[in-house]
């Protein structure tokens, strides 16, 4: 791939970091924000040390102001806005509270508005470029007790399409990606929050959830993320992509 300036959202860990680490292995220029300072700079260091162009920007996505100032003092073009931050949520609509609701929203929904919104001034003046969003099987499918989190990510599918379709005649390409289970942090956090003593007993049921037998990894997330990005997917744009080891295809 020819070398390009990335910004992720969310880089410092699980997928995000999966995704940071795939462009800065192979020497694009990284920026990646994340909410924690301490992690946030913890990850930046980790890549300097090994000679690798990762800068990290503390900032919340959420907030509209500070996006549109962090992003446009980014220097020189963004080539690829991957949109990846984001946070769950656990309940039916009778138990998700009005402040869970909001907070889901506003990082979910707004934080790919927000970063996308300032964005899009730099991948216009570089001539083009590719927004990546991450979606997830819940837009498209009903998840048992994932009411919140699947609202978000039906919002998140639809701003994609419409990304797509204004931007198209300005080179700007927007598609999204929608995971399945994935084995990060979090699941084994959620886990030992809710299953103690259990917690290899529940992952491995819900690893055969899917079909192909297993959670996905980041790196795989990461791995089409990448391609998404790259010139050769320069015909792809509005679409949604599954990776999901079957779980939306093959169920019965």
């Amino acid at each position: 791939m020819t070398k390009k300036s990335i910004l992720v959202t969310g880089g410092a860990s699980g997928i995000g970091l999966a995704i940071t680490t795939r462009f800065a292995e192979n020497h694009h220029q990284v920026y990646f924000i994340d909410y924690n300072t301490g992690i946030g700079l913890a990850v930046e260091e980790q890549f300097k040390s090994k000679g690798q162009n990762v800068v990290f920007i503390q900032g919340d996505v959420s907030d509209s102001e500070q996006m549109q100032e962090v992003i446009s003092k980014i220097p020189g073009k963004i080539d690829v806005l991957v949109n990846n931050a984001g946070i769950s949520h656990i309940g039916s609509i009778e138990k998700t509270s009005e402040e869970d609701f909001d907070r889901l929203y506003k990082v979910n929904v707004k934080g790919v508005f927000n970063c996308t919104a300032a964005a899009i001034p730099k991948l216009r003046e570089n001539g083009g470029g590719a927004i990546i969003n991450m979606c997830s099987v819940a837009a498209t499918m009903g998840l048992q007790d994932r009411f919140a989190y699947s609202m978000t990510k039906g919002a998140v599918l639809s701003m994609t399409l419409s990304i797509a379709r204004d931007y198209v005649d300005q080179g700007i390409r927007c598609n999204c990606i929608s995971p399945g289970r994935v084995h990060t942090p979090f699941v084994d956090g959620f886990l030992a929050k809710n299953y103690p003593g259990k917690e290899s007993e529940m992952f491995e049921k819900l690893a055969a959830s899917q079909p192909i037998g297993r959670m996905g990894q980041p790196a795989e997330i990461a791995a089409l993320v990448y391609y998404l990005a790259s010139d050769e997917a320069s015909f792809i744009t509005g679409s949604n992509f599954p990776i999901d080891g079957g779980f939306l295809g093959l169920k019965m």
